[in-house]
């Protein structure tokens, strides 16, 4: 198949998929399985897409607009996943309309920089995991955000239809630091493989991505830390998860975003 008509249909499907999701929401009706069947069928088509590009390149580009489709890609796989065992698949509205987005925005500027391609296996681990965890939490903070409307709505006694269909509050916050957890054990082994792979990790262009990763990785951990220790929870849980996220998206895509797309420097 062709990477384009991959792409394009992956797309419309991601659409129609968080269209279905958002309607069955506003009428308060029952989930059905068709949404995530569509969804499954939309990742796959991404998945494939993808794997066309890397065949005709024969090396995976890791531009701004190629690392944002993978990693919305991965997003969108590990709600699938997290949806076989909760109820999240609410969740679709918002992460399927930005794989579309992204994988949009990837097909529109192609680009021919940043070639990755005869990177060793430290290094691809260290790229993987990096991209696994910046995938984890950022679910961890759609669930945080959520998770926040929902805890204030219910205080108010008046909930919204989107926040009525959630899962209870206990489940969603039991999914919040699994994610959490997961993506913390991704972002050590990518901080741990950068520590030991990279020449010069406080090189040009990498030392805030350095020092914003820590510090993220510090707040996650302190969150943890404060959950077994000290229950936290809630509005706290939420202050945290979107404190560490905002330092990740930063760290991953800050200067990819002021080099690639503003300067239009390597």
């Amino acid at each position: 198949m062709n990477a384009i008509i991959a792409g394009i249909f992956s797309i419309a499907l991601y659409s129609v998929s968080a269209t279905l999701i958002a309607k069955e929401t506003y009428n308060a009706a029952t989930p059905k399985r068709t949404p995530l069947y569509l969804a499954w069928a939309a990742a796959g088509l991404h998945s494939l897409y993808a794997a066309l590009i890397f065949s005709q390149r024969r090396y995976f580009n890791f531009g701004f607009f190629n690392t944002a489709s993978l990693m919305a890609l991965l997003v969108a796989l590990l709600l699938l996943i997290a949806v076989l065992n909760k109820p999240v698949e609410k969740l679709g509205v918002i992460v399927f309309p930005l794989a579309a987005a992204m994988l949009g925005l990837d097909m529109l500027y192609p680009e021919e920089l940043h070639v990755v391609s005869t990177h060793n296996w430290q290094m691809n681990t260290h790229i993987l995991s990096s991209i696994t965890a910046f995938s984890l939490l950022n679910i961890a903070a759609l669930q945080a955000i959520l998770l926040a409307i929902q805890n204030r709505q219910l205080r108010s006694h008046q909930p919204k239809r989107l926040i009525a269909s959630l899962p209870p509050l206990q489940a969603m916050e039991s999914l919040l630091f699994q994610m959490i957890l997961l993506g913390l054990f991704f972002l050590s082994i990518s901080l741990i493989t950068g520590f030991l792979f990279i020449e010069d990790l406080f090189a040009q262009h990498l030392v805030h991505k350095t020092v914003l990763s820590i510090i993220a990785w510090l707040i996650f951990t302190g969150l943890l830390f404060g959950r077994i220790r000290y229950g936290w929870r809630g509005q706290t849980a939420v202050h945290w998860t979107l404190a560490g996220f905002v330092l990740l998206l930063l760290a991953y895509f800050g200067s990819k975003l002021v080099l690639e797309l503003i300067l239009n420097k390597v």
